[in-house]
């Protein structure tokens, strides 16, 4: 029988693939499929389709008038009381139920919605996923090496990190890329029949809860004066648009009574705090 050949060499050759290639749309589908399946074995997830129905129908609005998607989105709502929403490699979305909960109107959660939607549609996961893959050959070597009879090498670099700590990473982004997801929101926000003015009034909703207990969403999307402004330029710049949401009939006081109840915090309310001015902002 003949020995088998090194694979010092083959691990070798795919590294240098791996560092030098973008993340293919088919590698993100396997990879996204793979981290969905941890972070839903790590978070709590809520079940009750009302409240899940809600924020998904949200979110596929928002992707219907975004243009052709190489994804199919899946959205889902985490009970946690941070506020955060993250995505995942090609458009898992998941929103924590305390975002849902600090939104004043229908026009706020869709903002927050669409921005995460903007990270999935301009590749931003898929950029952030090769920067890590780079960083990281010495692990894909042992990675690779002992799954590339597999022949998925997205599906092994999933390994790399766990579901959560994998959202923490691939959801670090620089300012360019913030503020690219904020450009898609309020572009696509009124065509999918949201005022895109939600987005601003959420920033100020963040930074109201500023300080030592600042929300994660905040530390890893920082809404920072600079692009408060940038974005309240971008939505002076678009076509005003008749009847565009703000409300929405009282929907989202429904589903947020609902989390309030499954949840069992139905003796909380959280008191709307009126946004400030951009000059009173610290």
């Amino acid at each position: 029988m003949r020995t088998p050949p090194s694979l010092g060499p083959i691990v070798c050759a795919s590294l240098v693939l791996a560092a030098c290639a973008s993340l293919s749309v088919d590698e993100e589908r396997t990879l996204g499929a793979e981290l969905s399946r941890e972070v839903k074995a790590e978070a709590t997830f809520v079940r009750d389709r009302w409240v899940v129905d809600y924020v998904a129908d949200i979110g596929q609005e928002i992707v219907r008038v975004a243009g052709p998607q190489p994804f199919d989105y899946h959205f889902g709502v985490i009970e946690n009381d941070e506020i955060n929403a993250f995505a995942m490699p090609a458009g898992y979305i998941y929103i924590h139920t305390e975002t849902i909960l600090m939104a004043r109107n229908v026009s706020e959660l869709a903002g927050v919605i669409a921005h995460e939607v903007g990270h999935v549609a301009e590749r931003h996961i898929a950029e952030n996923y090769n920067r890590q893959r780079t960083a990281s050959l010495g692990h894909q070597a042992l990675v690779l090496g002992a799954g590339l009879a597999g022949g998925s090498a997205a599906a092994g670099a999933a390994n790399l990190f766990g579901g959560l700590s994998a959202m923490a990473v691939l959801n670090s982004f620089g300012r360019e890329a913030e503020l690219e997801a904020d450009a898609f929101a309020v572009s696509t926000m009124p065509r999918a029949g949201y005022q895109p003015t939600g987005i601003v009034t959420f920033f100020h909703t963040l930074m109201a809860e500023g300080g030592p207990g600042a929300p994660s969403f905040l530390s890893s999307h920082p809404a920072t004066e600079d692009r408060i402004a940038a974005t309240r330029a971008l939505i002076a710049e678009q076509p005003q648009m008749p009847g565009l949401k703000q409300d929405d009939g009282g929907r989202l006081e429904i589903i947020q009574q609902r989390i309030r109840l499954l949840t069992g915090r139905a003796g909380s309310q959280h008191r709307a705090t009126e946004p400030r001015r951009s000059g009173e902002l610290r």
